[in-house]
């Protein structure tokens, strides 16, 4: 009997050592298990940890040129492979729409905001030193107060300038040389800081040619045909510079230009597909461009704005638009089929 009970308490003890073992052997396996889930879910997700951004874009009018510079800017942040949402607001044309875009932004906490042209830079700025700012189709940026120096561009804000430093130089000496002896007519609203350097520079470069101005200045681009058509008369040539408000018109200018014969000089490539003869310009797309790589510069954290020097653009030429100069009667130059790129109208 005590043999019985002892045979017994031997098996029950086997028994038990046997499900304590079995115990620990599923805990362990548990655990096992449950860090395998947690390593295939970040493999099944391995885009879980890409960090994503927002970028407000904030334009003040909508007009060709503006346009290829956002272009050119989207382009080149999505090449870079970042998860970027864009936020793009067109203020029409109004500089408190352009202010309000620019407070929204900042209440979003957007992660960088870029400023396509000087009223939207300017808005941009006035509510935020934090979020980085990155600009283009701004032509005096230093002017604008923007930036202290294009060395010196701020804490939270760069860009590249739509302008090269010889283009109005060059357009003026353009017109000096094939269109001797000429007034020239300028149109521009002079509440536009950009447009206001423009024009300073233009005269300057008009002294001492064989050329004179006449200006005429508007605050709405339904003011534009009227300024165009009271110089009918008094201008032998029409210059218009990369001004938001005449550009965002510029067709109003073009039917005078054509109507009277006069020819009509513009400030960038996409305003001769609208009608313009000639323009020593640059490529707004390509600008657009470059600013989208500083912005994946400081969305990445390679740079900060304080680190990157305000740009002019790379390159500029000679722009013709062949059908225009036969709207507006001017006779054919054949030292222009060297010199120029043929631009054909839309």
């Amino acid at each position: 009997m005590k043999k019985n009970w002892l045979a017994f308490l031997i098996i029950a003890l086997i028994s038990l050592l046997s499900l304590v073992a079995c115990g620990t052997s599923e805990d362990a396996e548990g655990e096992q298990t449950s860090g395998s889930g947690d390593g295939t879910d970040q493999d099944a997700n391995p885009g879980e940890d890409k960090q994503s951004f927002t970028i407000g874009a904030t334009q003040i009018v909508e007009h060709p040129s503006l346009d290829a510079a956002y272009d050119g800017f989207k382009q080149a942040v999505e090449e870079a492979g970042l998860d970027v949402e864009f936020d793009l607001q067109n203020a029409q044309n109004d500089q408190n729409n352009a202010s309000l875009i620019a407070q929204n932004f900042v209440a979003d906490n957007v992660d960088l905001i870029f400023a396509n042209s000087t009223p939207s830079a300017q808005s941009a700025l006035q509510v935020t030193q934090d979020i980085p700012i990155i600009f283009t189709s701004v032509t005096d940026a230093v002017g604008a107060g923007l930036v202290d120096g294009m060395d010196q561009p701020g804490e939270n804000i760069t860009g590249v300038l739509d302008l090269h430093p010889d283009a109005i130089k060059n357009t003026v000496n353009f017109i000096d040389t094939y269109f001797e002896g000429s007034k020239v007519g300028l149109i521009y609203n002079s509440g536009e800081q950009n447009s206001v350097s423009q024009i300073e520079a233009v005269k300057a470069e008009v002294e001492g040619t064989s050329l004179s101005v006449a200006e005429r200045t508007v605050s709405t681009s339904a003011e534009v045909q009227q300024a165009a058509t009271t110089l009918v008369g008094e201008v032998d040539v029409m210059y218009i510079i990369t001004d938001n408000t005449v550009v965002s018109a510029l067709d109003s200018v073009v039917g005078v230009a054509n109507d009277q014969d006069i020819p009509l000089i513009v400030g960038e490539p996409n305003s001769l597909k609208k009608g313009g003869f000639a323009t020593y310009g640059i490529d707004y797309h390509t600008i657009g461009t470059r600013a989208g790589e500083m912005a994946v510069e400081v969305l990445t954290g390679e740079k900060t704005t304080a680190d990157i020097p305000v740009e002019y653009p790379a390159e500029m030429q000679l722009f013709i638009n062949k059908g225009a100069a036969e709207e507006q009667g001017i006779e054919w130059n054949e030292e222009w089929d060297e010199k120029a790129q043929f631009v054909e109208p839309e």
